[in-house]
């Protein structure tokens, strides 16, 4: 069969280094770094005392007090980034067929801060199981593409993907297909997490997957350099809507870039570490670049998932050398989390977003926080270090791994009638 196209026509983000697209791009290009004491709670028992939080977000003139109270913060990230990407794609939901319009969303944890809470009041009653009535359904994972589908009347299909740090990029393959098989005419797609806060920085601190450089919050995220030393949280969402072609041009939609294909493979290695040759990661490489029926001389700039973990920002690289051979010298590589941290299940959207803004204005965002080459990386390799450059740019991919091995990539082009 012959597959249909799609293509980008809406955008939306809420990220540590800006509330709305446009300031999330210009701290990127910018090298803005979001990284900051933590704010949220009271951080001084904790290993690692800073995070990339969301600045200046007020949930209750958004949503109304009485409502939020009713979301977890990661669904209230997930309707504030989708807000704006309706908006930007001049979507009106009453000419449309909604039964051809679904919400595939991902979230690597979902409502942890409302687990938290209840579980702490619990501990501290009586025994009695005196639960808020709204506590499940603030925390499933698959509760903000139904916020979503509900608030605008969107009845095609609607599923949350987990795979930890990959759920957002599964999250756009999966809509990517329903899309080019004919399932469905657009997608709202993209990916939330709201993990700062006891647990979350607890737990990935009893892991020692996160970076404890406390004085120095704003350089704690170092992708690729020798002195990395673990991974800055963040959290936000990343809203993309996607579109079968011939639908977005009959209704007259701006077109950001066309999605050409997505990779998903397992390292079947380790519950946490990536695989050490970097197997899983180059395999969902090739499995995107087949998918899209592209090769690697084909692509320009590669967001890398770089999380500024020792062992895992070796790997990735080892496996763009195993799938790019020599074009690894010619393309641009670069990690935008040394700015926004580690949003986990959002980090896909969010950096999908990166990477067709890239395309769409001929600039790099550089990997910030560089100061010492680390000898385990070749030299030579262009990881745009702590300057955006700016490059005449067609194809982009963008990776993401996570935690028990999963692996997706998804590719963008630069859209061409």
């Amino acid at each position: 069969m012959e597959f249909k196209r799609v293509v980008v026509t809406g955008l939306g983000a809420l990220t540590p280094i800006g509330n709305t697209v446009s300031e999330y791009w210009n701290g990127l290009i910018n090298g803005v770094s979001g990284a900051a004491l933590i704010k949220s709670f009271d951080t001084t028992n904790f290993k690692t005392k800073f995070a990339c939080e969301v600045k200046n977000f007020d949930a209750d003139g958004f949503l109304g007090r009485k409502d939020a109270r009713k979301l977890d913060p990661f669904v209230q990230y997930a309707l504030f980034s989708t807000e704006e990407a309706v908006k930007d794609a001049g979507l009106d939901f009453e000419k449309l067929d909604t039964s051809r319009i679904g919400v595939i969303w991902g979230s690597g944890i979902g409502g942890l801060k409302t687990f938290l809470d209840e579980v702490v009041n619990f501990a501290k009653g009586d025994g009695s199981p005196r639960f808020n009535p709204f506590f499940i359904p603030k925390m499933i994972a698959d509760i903000a593409p139904g916020h979503i589908s509900i608030k605008y009347g969107l009845r095609g299909p609607n599923f949350s993907t987990v795979s930890a740090c990959a759920s957002s990029n599964n999250s756009l393959i999966d809509s990517f297909n329903y899309i080019r098989l004919g399932k469905a005419n657009m997608f709202i797609s993209g990916g939330s997490e709201a993990i700062i806060n006891e647990a979350g920085i607890g737990g990935f601190n009893a892991m020692h997957a996160l970076s404890t450089r406390n004085d120095d919050p704003a350089t704690a995220s170092r992708p690729f350099d020798l002195d990395r030393d673990g991974f800055v949280a963040g959290e936000g969402a990343g809203t993309i809507i996607l579109e079968e072609l011939e639908h977005a041009k009959a209704r007259g939609a701006k077109i950001y870039a066309e999605m050409m294909g997505g990779g998903m493979s397992a390292d079947a290695y380790h519950m946490t570490a990536p695989h050490p040759d970097g197997l899983g990661a180059a395999l969902v490489m090739r499995a995107a670049l087949e998918d899209a029926n592209l090769t690697p001389a084909d692509i320009d700039y590669v967001n890398v998932h770089g999380t500024s973990t020792p062992i895992g920002d070796p790997q990735e690289i080892k496996a763009i050398h195993d799938v790019f051979g020599n074009d690894i010298y010619r393309i641009n590589i670069s990690s935008t989390k040394s700015m926004t941290g580690h949003l986990l299940g959002a980090a896909g959207a969010v950096e999908a977003i990166a990477s067709i803004l890239a395309l769409k204005h001929g600039i790099i965002p550089p990997t910030i926080n560089h100061f010492t080459d680390d000898p385990a990386f070749d030299p030579k390799i262009n990881f745009t270090f702590n300057a955006a450059q700016k490059r005449d740019i067609r194809i982009v991919q963008s990776n993401g791994f996570g935690f028990g091995g999963h692996n997706a990539s998804v590719i963008f082009k630069k859209y061409e009638d």
